[in-house]
């Protein structure tokens, strides 16, 4: 829908007119799937307010939006699109913005392909909605098991721990691995701490059924009694469509568009059913995140319509929290890990580094633990990890504009930031980081 409005807007300063026809086989458009989770725990009152611009409106912009309808082939040499209904439109262009549907494995699924009573993905708003009637019919003290522990796993798990459940979370490797294992270990720690039963290289294998619902999850070595499942082990690209069609796809098939959105003459895509490319590497890498997709989208739009609008990439740059009791921890990180550091030819160079994020003396003073990598010889940034208390996590956006830059680790050590007691210390905390790996340099 980015892509959609920004060609409108496009076209018409440019004096043209596009008839755009957007298909989707869902029901609704224009959402934040990143705040589903905090729907589900009452944070936010309704699905409804996490619809940033519903089917009217867009369809107010000029938009002929077709909910429910879902686009099953495409024909590139007579541009064509088949729907699930036999229908056949025609198109000048061709925008793929299909995205990546939450990955439901075998071992969740009945013999028809629906998944058994009491489990479930948390992608949708219709999959918010399910989960809330699962949690008011379930009551307190409920045994729920999350399968993944990655953002959306913790963030499940905090979002049951408010409702009153019973939380265990289930990884097959080490909790949050996109970070450094000495930072994962803290936010593994944390949900230790918060209540959750966090257990380590528990790959499931199957689920025990008691009729068609869901009664227990088992893995090799182990099981756990379960009266609701969340599977959250990650997602993949909705490009079935366009099997047979000869447009190259990574192995998971994800597309590869370039900085306009193009695919090939006249095909187009954006959003998480591609991949985006990682400036700090210059590798193409698999991270369906809804601030690439928008950026995207609206660059797509705009090149579509004749401008020149670009998505250069990005440093793989996010954050989340887990916020239980008196446990409450941020999450961030950018740049890249050190295996993808060591990956890509640098000799890297890392230290953790402890400190507050106020002045000690004040009040809001909390714990926080920074992971900053460089490489050894150039100096350049690579990479910064973050996991603290209130007002940790938006630090990595200040390194994440030194990884954008191509900056190095002394330019984040000694640029001007802002500081008063109760923000920061007088050695804003990141750049003490900085500075320690600097030194060791």
């Amino acid at each position: 829908m980015s892509a959609a409005h920004q060609a409108l807007r496009t076209a018409r300063h440019g004096g043209r007119e596009l008839a755009i026809t957007v298909l989707d086989r869902g029901t609704h458009t224009s959402y934040s799937a990143c705040g589903i989770p905090y729907w589900m725990a009452g944070d936010v009152g309704s699905g409804e307010d996490l619809v940033a611009r519903t089917a009217e409106e867009h369809r107010e912009a000029g938009i002929d939006l077709r909910l429910g309808v879902e686009a099953v082939s495409v024909d590139l040499a007579a541009r064509t699109v088949t729907t699930a209904d036999g229908e056949t439109l025609s198109y000048d262009d061709l925008v793929v913005a299909t995205g990546a549907p939450a990955v439901m494995p075998d071992w969740a699924l009945r013999a028809d392909g629906t998944a058994y009573d009491g489990v479930g993905v948390v992608k949708t708003l219709d999959d918010g909605a399910a989960w809330i009637e699962r949690f008011a019919a379930a009551g307190d003290g409920a045994r729920v098991v999350v399968v993944g522990a990655g953002y959306v796993g913790v963030e499940v798990a905090e979002t049951a721990l408010e409702r009153g459940f019973e939380v265990t979370v289930l990884t097959r490797g080490r909790g949050m691995s996109i970070l450094e294992e000495e930072m994962s270990d803290r936010v593994n720690a944390g949900l230790v701490a918060a209540g959750v039963e966090v257990v380590l290289g528990a790959e499931v294998s199957g689920l025990d059924v008691v009729g068609d619902r869901v009664a227990g999850v088992h893995w090799d070595g182990g099981s756990r009694a379960a009266d609701l499942v969340v599977v959250a082990i990650g997602v993949r690209p909705a490009t079935g469509l366009l099997a047979g069609s000869g447009l190259e796809m990574a192995a998971n098939g994800a597309l590869r568009p370039d900085r306009h959105g193009r695919v090939a003459e006249r095909v187009w895509s954006a959003g998480d059913c591609c991949e985006v490319r990682r400036r700090v590497d210059d590798a193409w890498v698999f991270r369906p995140l809804g601030t690439h997709a928008a950026k995207h989208g609206r660059a797509l739009g705009d090149s579509l319509a004749g401008g020149d609008l670009a998505f250069d990439g990005m440093v793989d740059t996010a954050i989340t929290r887990f916020a239980h009791g008196e446990v409450y921890l941020e999450i961030a990180r950018t740049g890249l890990s050190r295996a993808e550091a060591e990956a890509a030819g640098h000799d890297p160079v890392a230290l953790v580094t402890e400190g507050t994020t106020a002045t000690g003396y004040m009040p809001e003073a909390e714990p926080i633990a920074i992971w900053v990598m460089a490489d050894r010889t150039t100096r350049r940034l690579l990479g910064v990890q973050v996991v603290g208390g209130h007002g940790a996590g938006k630090r990595v956006d200040t390194a994440a504009a030194v990884l954008w830059a191509g900056g190095s680790v002394d330019d984040l050590a000694w640029m001007d930031l802002a500081y008063a007691p109760p923000f920061a210390t007088t050695w804003e905390v990141l750049q003490v980081a900085a500075r320690r790996v600097a030194e060791r340099i």
